[in-house]
């Protein structure tokens, strides 16, 4: 697949690329704020108008990835940013790769407060549910005002996760006790389980429907996490609709006028190959990047995808 496909109103839009003074520059449409900004103006969590909106056009934008076997592998308050207009642009594909069945992966680091118990344990089976997971964190840090489990260490985070959905499932276990980066470190056991409803607090906690979402989102077993269609399609999202700019309006948004760079070293006969990558291309999004092997198609959930992957994430 061409990256340059990978158009979508919640995904910030790459304008141009040009080089100056030996110099790369990246120039993206201007967004007014992040979603940080917004927890930093509601430190009590954000109005519920407003926490659908966000949650509901970050499942739009993450939902067109996956669907172009893209996973972001990096979502957080930081990385989605807000229009003037309130509309979500996701962005830092840095972390983010093209799945290439039969290529290898490369090693990544990813924010611990909205890594998925797979990634925290080692574990070399993943696939996009570790970006629902991480939608599903950053819901509950709109609802609370702060993060869910700010864990200290990737030992702590798995402890806090434990502490509220319960002990990992046997697979993430027998990783975590198998993996060499945690040879001589057991995992405490949370005697005093906080359950979800009373972490996430009132007056959510009385709200059936979006407590479901949250749980829906924050399984423990990847294989029964939600994909982020059908989480669209859940009753918390019943009647909801944002109205986000429609194709045609989008691409009269990113039909920017595109100038040669001027460049006195280069060859007049040289293709400007920059120039015509940089339309629609998302930066740090290679599709030569290694990718894992085939994928498995959970027997539970047929619209999960797993990837079986050749290394161990950084921890």
């Amino acid at each position: 697949m061409d990256t340059t496909s990978l158009k979508h109103p919640n995904l910030v839009n790459l304008l141009e690329v040009f080089r100056r003074k030996k110099k790369l520059h990246l120039v993206f449409e201007f967004c007014d704020h992040t979603v940080l900004n917004e927890l930093e103006n509601h430190p009590h969590g954000l109005p519920w108008d407003l926490i659908k909106q966000i949650t509901w056009q970050v499942l739009r934008g993450v939902s067109y990835c996956h669907r172009h076997a893209c996973i972001h592998r990096d979502i957080k308050p930081e990385n989605i940013l807000l229009t003037a207009n309130g509309v979500v642009k996701l962005c830092d594909f840095g972390f983010a790769r093209l799945i290439n069945p039969g290529e290898n992966y490369t090693d990544y680091v990813a924010t611990r407060w909205y890594r998925a118990p797979e990634l925290l344990v080692g574990d070399t089976l993943y696939g996009p549910a570790v970006d629902v997971w991480a939608i599903g964190c950053v819901f509950a840090e709109l609802i609370k005002g702060e993060a869910l489990w700010p864990g200290k260490s990737d030992v702590d985070q798995l402890y806090l996760i434990s502490r509220t959905l319960g002990d990992l499932i046997p697979r993430h276990l027998h990783i975590f006790q198998t993996n060499e980066y945690f040879k001589g470190v057991s995992l405490p056991h949370a005697e005093n389980v906080v359950p979800l409803e009373i972490k996430i607090g009132k007056p959510a906690a009385t709200n059936i429907y979006l407590i479901d979402f949250l749980k829906r989102c924050l399984d423990k077993d990847p294989l029964r996490r939600w994909s982020c269609d059908q989480l669209l399609r859940h009753p918390y999202f019943n009647g909801y609709y944002f109205e986000v700019p429609d194709e045609m309006q989008y691409e009269e948004i990113t039909q920017v006028s595109r100038l040669p760079t001027k460049d006195k070293n280069k060859n007049p006969n040289q293709n400007n190959s920059t120039s015509n990558q940089s339309n629609g291309l998302f930066p740090q999004l290679s599709s030569n990047d290694p990718s894992p092997n085939e994928p498995l198609r959970s027997t539970s959930n047929p619209s999960v995808y797993q990837y079986k992957f050749d290394h161990l994430p950084d921890i």
